[in-house]
């Protein structure tokens, strides 16, 4: 009982000691996946467990895991920022958001409980939300050029969003023959903190709760379930769904986001299917839904006729996002195996709605994978991944003449890289190929 202790609440603790520093995610806000194998297949696995990171997917598939840990870390780089050509109410020229690197760290464990049924848990974080806008980039206001109060992107020095998305599921599955079934609890944890968007306060409903406080905390709840069914011995299909975790509101930030502070995190489903094209080659297919027109300060567009801060009032204007992942994976030895993925989501954010991005601007949409993991004893695999997603923009003009950037094209683009490196311990036996 002392090695089922440790790792259980280590997968617990790493999270909550290391935190998860924000940075910009692939898929919206939300990571492509999560752990080391996930990421090499660009998230791809819901028909597919390996490791305990399945919590973050599919719970089903706990009862193929048997007794491992895991843990890891992500080094994350996003390139972001805006153009824009002519002066408006941000500041013109090309200007990029600072702060570019972000260490996000997973850990998870799982256990049986007896043939047919297994248990574990998981800790992960999104990448969240983060721009970092120098006040040095100021705002030239047309027609009246003096317009702008303060320096700064938005009239009000420095600017920027942080948003911390950290996650805690406890998982239990259970096996009815070729069919497995598993439900997870989720506990999410969320930290927030704009600044600079005071120039936004006569279309707020609370100037005070707008902008410029400290970091506001932020929980909730929800749950994921999923299934997997072994159709055959070589094909399998995997679908799940995640209610959306309803969290408390961010009061120190009622002015800005809709529902007066709301910020609850959106529903998924996903479904897949994995194929051993060999015995020791697997390959797979996804695909994921995210909900994100249903998140009031997110879904909400960003032209309503309305101040920030009511129930109806504007938001991030993010339509729901579609995503297809691809993997496979190669087993080639009993210690090396080798995995690659691509994945294609939609853009969920609208030419329309390009200047209040300029804080979010999360518009990549294709993602290449690779990763390995090499067996450095009978027990234990180093895991290593990288992703990229090349540069992608989004254009809008301002045709309204009265509006804030009156027959102005701002461009918001985003390319991102990231690399993962984990390490991965089975308790019961040495690694073998299945």
């Amino acid at each position: 009982m002392r090695v089922l202790q440790s790792p259980a609440a280590g997968a617990l603790a790493f999270i909550l000691a290391t935190g998860i520093p924000s940075a910009w995610a692939t898929e919206g806000y939300f990571l492509e996946g999560y752990g080391a194998r996930e990421k090499a297949l660009a998230g791809a696995g819901v028909a597919d467990s390996r490791d305990p990171l399945a919590l973050s997917i599919n719970p089903a598939g706990l009862v193929d895991l048997g007794h491992q840990y895991t843990g890891g870390l992500t080094a994350f780089s996003p390139d972001r920022g805006y153009g824009t050509t002519g002066p408006g109410f941000v500041a013109q020229g090309d200007v990029r958001s600072g702060r570019g690197l972000f260490p996000i760290p997973y850990a998870g464990y799982s256990r049986p409980i007896d043939a047919t049924s297994a248990w574990g848990v998981a800790a992960y974080g999104n990448g969240g939300m983060n721009t970092t806008y120098s006040k040095n980039y100021t705002s030239q206001f047309f027609p009246i050029p003096f317009a702008c109060p303060k320096p700064g992107v938005f009239c009000g020095e420095n600017a920027g969003v942080d948003l911390n998305q950290a996650f805690l599921s406890a998982g239990y599955a259970q096996r009815f023959g070729n069919v497995s079934i598993g439900v997870a609890p989720i506990l999410a944890i969320q930290i927030f903190k704009a600044r600079g968007l005071s120039g936004f306060g006569p279309f707020s409903v609370d100037q005070a709760n707008l902008s410029d406080h400290s970091y506001n905390w932020s929980v909730g709840a929800g749950v994921r379930a999923g299934a997997q069914w072994n159709v055959t011995s070589q094909l399998r299909i995997g679908v799940a769904a995640a209610t959306p975790i309803w969290t408390t509101k961010f009061y120190k930030y009622s002015g800005l986001f809709a529902e007066g502070g709301g910020f609850d995190i959106p529903a998924t489903v996903t479904a897949g299917l994995a194929f051993d094209l060999l015995p020791n080659v697997t390959l797979l297919a996804d695909w994921r839904h995210i909900f994100y027109s249903q998140v009031a300060s997110v879904g909400n567009s960003s032209q309503l006729p309305f101040r920030f801060g009511l129930s109806n009032g504007p938001g991030f204007g993010w339509s729901d996002v579609d995503a297809v992942k691809f993997g496979a994976e190669w087993r080639a030895t009993p210690d090396w195996t080798f995995r690659i993925g691509y994945a294609h989501n939609n853009n969920p954010i609208q030419p329309r709605d390009v200047t209040i991005n300029i804080l979010a601007p999360g518009v990549v949409t294709d993602h290449l994978s690779g990763g390995l993991s090499y067996r450095v004893t009978p027990n234990a695999t180093i895991d290593l991944a990288a992703i990229v997603s090349p540069r992608h923009s989004v254009s809008g003009i301002e045709v309204t003449p009265a509006g804030p950037n009156p027959l102005r094209t701002i461009t918001i683009y985003l390319s991102e890289f990231e690399i993962t490196g984990g390490w991965t311990y089975k308790f019961d036996a040495a690694y073998q190929i299945h």
